[in-house]
């Protein structure tokens, strides 16, 4: 009797959402297997009470998106790109904070594809201009998450999850334009590891 193998569609993959923040961070983690998407967990990376200082917030998103990683080992990062606004220092602060959480997943060989706020809340509920709390709704629904009152308590968390979903609609073919990961860049950029001797190849978390 032959044995086939599984077809890339069969196996399992996870998918790290992000919804970037400076006061509060939402991620999610989804398994996609074919067309079955089963939520793993989401939920926020709370940040209000570490004051002002900056550098102490981004460092506590990267340890946090690290343990993230080493828990759930995704396969892919999708992460919402920060939205255009009037305030130009709370754009750039929440620019390190996406770049933070990037950089966190590069540093695990973890491609990533950045998605417009629009995007997302097009491919989750049909509108470009949904609120967070259409958003949530529609996730209710589609995933068949829990009551609002057992769900978390940010709907950054929900933001997140959308990011993810809307990343599983799109089927990876993203990655091939979106970010790439250390690895593949070097791959594809020899000259920069041969000027980077002393350059450590990263490694995966067990």
């Amino acid at each position: 009797m032959a044995v086939y193998p599984a077809s890339p569609l069969d196996l399992p993959k996870l998918i790290m959402g992000v919804d970037p923040g400076t006061q509060i961070m939402g991620y999610a983690i989804i398994e996609v297997t074919g067309s079955k998407v089963e939520v793993l967990r989401y939920d926020v990376i709370n940040m209000k009470a570490l004051g002002t200082n900056h550098a102490v917030k981004l460092k506590k998103i990267f340890d946090r998106m690290i343990e993230l990683i080493e828990e759930f080992l995704p396969d892919e990062l999708a992460i919402e790109a920060p939205f255009y606004g009037t305030n130009v220092q709370s754009m750039l602060k929440l620019g390190r904070a996406q770049g933070v959480a990037i950089a966190a997943c590069l540093s695990r060989q973890i491609p990533y594809v950045e998605y417009a706020p629009t995007k997302v809340k097009q491919s989750v509920t049909g509108s470009g201009s949904a609120s967070k709390e259409q958003v949530a709704h529609m996730l209710r629904q589609t995933l068949k998450l829990p009551p609002l009152e057992e769900a978390p308590k940010f709907l950054d968390a929900t933001d997140a999850l959308a990011v993810a979903l809307c990343h599983h609609y799109q089927k990876g073919n993203n990655l091939k334009a979106g970010g790439k990961s250390w690895g593949k860049f070097l791959a594809d950029n020899p000259e920069r590891l041969a000027s980077a001797t002393t350059a450590k190849k990263p490694t995966k978390a067990k």
